[in-house]
């Protein structure tokens, strides 16, 4: 049923750290941080459904697509077609750079959309904010493995107990889930235990 398949918001929330997507999909964890909110603001302008054309390409904003073969589902920010060709569009708020966890969601989304369209889709594209930039995300043989790894990862871990904290600083500090996680103080209890 499609009501189970995992949203594809969730990939990047399992790539970014397995604890967070437990505990925002699995356990309904949710919190708010500056960049939870600062994304929320800046992502207003393509969250209304659309479309429209920019000279021979067609612009879909809002795009709810599924796969059954992966029990996957979302809503990609938008769809650019020209001709057969179809390009997923993702909106993020940071800066430009390799993000795995940003991939694997685009990645997962033009999966979808050959799943749903019966064409190969080569690539994908990423509008980093702080830049005012895209970038273009080739969906290679590899990424495309990876991609429906860390699907079959993150589905096989609803079926498992919380993972443990990951053990990167940075991330953790920059997590909207930090207060709830409590990431420090479970890995300093656990090296006393």
């Amino acid at each position: 049923m499609i009501d189970d398949y995992l949203p594809l918001a969730y990939l990047n929330a399992w790539e970014y750290c397995p604890r967070r997507f437990y505990l925002e999909y699995q356990l309904g964890e949710m919190a708010d941080n500056e960049h939870i909110i600062l994304g929320r603001h800046l992502h207003r302008v393509v969250d209304d459904e659309g479309q429209r054309y920019e000279g021979d390409t067609l612009m879909r904003r809002h795009q709810w697509v599924w796969s059954d073969r992966l029990q996957i589902k979302g809503i990609i920010d938008m769809v650019e077609q020209q001709g057969d060709q179809l390009v997923p569009v993702e909106f993020k708020k940071g800066t430009m750079g390799r993000h795995l966890s940003d991939h694997f969601q685009l990645c997962a989304a033009g999966l979808c959309l050959e799943e749903r369209n019966g064409r190969p889709v080569t690539h994908g594209e990423i509008f980093y904010h702080s830049n005012r930039r895209r970038q273009q995300v080739p969906f290679t043989p590899e990424l495309r493995v990876a991609t429906e790894g860390a699907i079959a990862a993150a589905h096989a871990a609803l079926s498992t107990p919380i993972p443990k904290p990951i053990t990167n600083k940075r991330k953790c500090q920059a997590c909207s889930l930090q207060d709830i996680c409590l990431p420090f103080e479970v890995n300093l209890l656990s090296q006393v235990t």
